[in-house]
């Protein structure tokens, strides 16, 4: 496991953003309705665990506000960017 900073993490990410901590990195999903909301957030759950890597994230209705972090490390870790990248297309 690679341990990258979060300002080098977002370099490769489009709409995330490095989280108030330094050591983490930030997105706001937006969907259609609650449906497709939580649809995205089962498939994201699905591959987070097949990862053994899970968000910090939260849902209200149409918004999915997620957080990326590797607690182990302190830091962002390749696997924060793969998930990132997971997530960025599966929201499409």
């Amino acid at each position: 496991m690679t341990t990258n900073c979060a300002a080098t993490a977002i370099a490769e990410l489009e709409d995330w953003s490095v989280g108030d901590d330094g050591k983490s990195i930030q997105r706001s999903f937006k969907f259609e309705d609650f449906k497709s909301a939580w649809a995205f957030m089962t498939v994201c759950a699905m591959k987070a665990d097949q990862m053994d890597h899970h968000p910090e994230w939260s849902n209200v209705y149409n918004k999915v506000e997620v957080t990326l972090t590797t607690h182990d490390a302190g830091d962002v870790t390749d696997k924060d960017v793969e998930l990132a990248k997971f997530m960025d297309a599966r929201a499409g």
